[in-house]
């Protein structure tokens, strides 16, 4: 070895850390998983690594971050990209979306930035930044399609109508998953009944449900000229010839790109519109089946710069398109059962209205969630009217026909001139009894754990004292407006609900009324809501309203809820009996007064223009009844007539004892007054109060004209 040659000793610290220093950063930027960028201070591109840098990227070293990566939010990158420059601190995984200039689409980044910080150490200016970024675009999309079928799930479901369901299946859809969700349901679904089987068939009917879409679409929508976008609850069919119907055909979602070539938008005018105001390029149609029937369609559609639909997606739809046919299928099965109970509900009560010797009425029903509620005025003797208001408490088909059955008892309980507090005993029995039915069904039987309750006001109203009689069980009390426009509770008591196991007893209330003061019976869902009472209150008090505008003005101030339940109202106006449309006399307690009670009662009827026929029958059916009277009652005795739409007799005495109807054998010399008196008269009847009884026929008048009273 020569002097001249120095032998090589080995490499100083420094030397090989800048080795290892550019080992590291060859590798980083060559081998890396993750995207880096280098920025000089004036956030310059200045180096990229090989997940980054391609042919266009090369084009843009030298030009601002922001001009290579177009970002969706590049003005809110770039302060926070200052910030970091400024010393702040780092920032790490912050979620962007953007675009590379060498990978098509959207893409989705958890971004990093890091401050290269000067020689002289964090209080000199920087060098620049490293910018560090992950394509999680996939599982991101994973992520918005769980979110997106969760949504699904919390939102459908929740409710038993069909527009809702479908409405809350389109916002769970919309904007997270699709710009555009339609759901169109068939038309015959949507009122309840059973789905059409296997594949739709050409022509049937969709109406569009629920729509949602995001706000560029909305405003798209609104704002092209000559728009005809079809809006909610409107109708079509299926255009031939189109992925709608052979979705619909087949039973399969499918996976459809639009554009101005697409060829199959030259047979759907509409479609081809509603894809050029909107923008979509990009559409699922799923259709919505459960057990091999068919319910309708989703379609659903990405707009403007959205990423296109992949297949990924078509399964979420159609699982997606599973759940909302399982909910909407529940709400159809639940408007079926609810279109039968209000059927069986409107059937049961009066069909139309009754006119009533000295009372007018009107009602409002409200239809809704409760079948049960029910309402009546039923002409009873001696011009008398009850006024009857009750509810079943549920829903469904089962709530109507036991409101119908309750119904029928108290009509024919009405019949048997009872007091008020008795009829509401008596149908508590009969509660009771249909409870008792109930809870024998057997325990697989869905009704056997499933409660009865019920409440019912009864009242009946006299004109000729001008008092109402009310007793309740578990209903609100009446209110009365007087003629001065005063309105109060009826201060009634309470008596236990029908089908309730308290056994207390009914207590009545009376009330004597002016002429044309105002009842109001209704149930307890008008009560629902603040100041519902006051509300009503002040409501009836309003001068000058027919009966009808009061009911109508009642239920305008209702809250919304009130009407989703449903409930019944009935208002009667108080009057009396005309004068000239009564006769009464007070009878001698003699065997002649039979005799007199005939010829006051013919010339009565001639008076007022009956037929020869009609009082041949009263003056037969008077003696027979004075008969009786004389002969088993006590004085005092007295005879009324009351004509109005038919004729009454009322003999009054003072006897409790009942009469009763028998058939006399052919030798009996008695015993055929009463059976006389049943052939002659339409109906016939005793009630009894406390000071004696009244037997009451009724008889019905020829028709024609109104007879002329004299």
């Amino acid at each position: 070895m020569s002097d001249s040659e120095t032998p090589a000793g080995p490499e100083t610290p420094a030397t090989a850390g800048d080795g290892l220093d550019k080992a590291l950063l060859t590798t980083l930027f060559t081998q890396s998983a993750v995207g880096l960028v280098v920025l000089d201070p004036q956030l310059r591109l200045v180096h990229a690594n090989s997940l980054v840098e391609g042919a266009e990227t090369r084009e843009y070293m030298g030009r601002r971050f922001t001009e290579a990566v177009r970002l969706d939010d590049p003005v809110g990158a770039e302060q926070l990209m200052k910030r970091v420059l400024a010393g702040e601190g780092p920032v790490r995984e912050y979620l962007v979306r953007g675009r590379l200039r060498r990978i098509p689409g959207d893409r989705q980044f958890l971004t990093s930035f890091y401050r290269l910080g000067g020689p002289g150490g964090p209080d000199t200016p920087a060098l620049g930044l490293v910018v560090a970024f992950f394509d999680v675009t996939e599982r991101e999309r994973a992520r918005a399609r769980e979110a997106a079928l969760a949504a699904v799930r919390d939102a459908v479901g929740g409710s038993l109508d069909v527009a809702a369901t479908c409405r809350a299946f389109a916002d769970a859809l919309t904007p997270g998953f699709a710009d555009l969700a339609v759901v169109e349901v068939v038309d015959d679904v949507l009122r309840g009944s059973e789905p059409p089987v296997g594949p739709m068939r050409p022509g049937t009917p969709l109406r569009r449900a629920a729509s949602g879409r995001c706000d560029a679409v909305r405003d798209a929508g609104e704002g092209g000229r000559g728009s005809r976008r079809r809006s909610d609850g409107t109708t079509r069919h299926l255009p031939v010839r189109t992925p709608y119907a052979l979705a619909a055909a087949d039973l399969r979602g499918r996976l459809v790109r639009l554009g101005p070539d697409t060829p199959w938008l030259g047979t759907d005018p509409d479609g081809a519109r509603a894809v050029a105001e909107t923008g979509a390029h990009s559409l699922i149609v799923v259709p919505l089946t459960l057990r091999g029937g068919v319910l309708g369609m989703v379609s659903l559609y990405r707009c403007g710069a959205a990423e296109p639909f992949d297949e990924d997606d078509v399964s979420l739809a159609v699982a997606a398109a599973s759940r909302a046919a399982l909910g909407i299928d529940n709400a159809r099965r639940y408007e079926r059962e609810h279109v039968i109970a209000s059927t069986v509900q409107r059937r049961l009560l009066p069909q139309a209205e009754r006119q009533q010797a000295a009372v007018d009425t009107a009602h409002v029903l409200l239809p809704g969630r409760d079948s049960g509620c029910w309402f009546d005025a039923i002409a009873l003797s001696g011009a008398r009217t009850a006024l009857v208001v009750g509810g079943v408490a549920g829903e469904g088909l089962q709530s109507a026909i036991a409101m119908g059955q309750l119904r029928t008892v108290i009509q024919a309980l009405a019949g048997l001139d009872l007091e008020p507090e008795e009829v509401l005993a008596r149908l508590k029995d009969t509660a009771d009894r249909l409870a008792h039915e109930r809870v024998s069904l057997p325990p697989a039987d869905g009704l056997h754990d499933e409660p009865l309750s019920a409440g019912c006001v009864y009242g009946v109203y006299d004109p000729f004292t001008r008092t109402c009689t009310v007793a309740r069980a578990g209903h609100p009390a009446p209110l009365i407006v007087g003629p001065d426009g005063r309105a109060v509770p009826l201060d009634v008591p309470e008596g236990p609900g029908l089908f309730s196991a308290d056994s207390a007893l009914f207590a009545p209330a009376s009330v004597t009324l002016e002429e044309g003061s105002l009842l109001a019976f209704f149930t307890a869902d008008l009560l629902s809501g603040d100041r519902a009472a006051e509300r009503i209150t002040q409501t009836l008090a309003r001068p000058g309203r027919s009966l009808q505008q009061l009911g109508d003005d009642i239920v305008y101030a209702l809250p919304d809820d009130t009407r989703a339940a449903g409930a019944a109202l009935l208002l009667a106006r108080t009057g009396t009996v005309c004068d000239h449309r009564v006769a009464t006399w007070d009878l001698a307690d003699e065997d002649t007064t039979p005799a007199t009670a005939r010829v006051l009662v013919r010339d009565r009827l001639q008076g007022w223009g009956l037929d020869e026929d009609t009082v041949d029958a009263t003056e037969l059916i008077v003696s027979e009844l004075v008969t009786n009277a004389v002969r088993y009652g006590t004085p005092p005795l007295r005879l009324r007539l009351l004509l109005d739409s038919t004729l009454t007799c009322e003999v009054h005495d003072g006897s409790t004892a009942a009469p009763h109807l028998r058939h006399a054998r052919t030798v009996d010399e008695g015993g055929r007054g009463l059976f006389i008196v049943s052939r002659l008269a339409s109906h016939w009847g005793a009630r009894h109060g406390p000071d004696g009884k009244v037997l009451w026929t009724e008889q019905e008048l020829p028709d024609g004209p109104e007879a002329p009273v004299g």
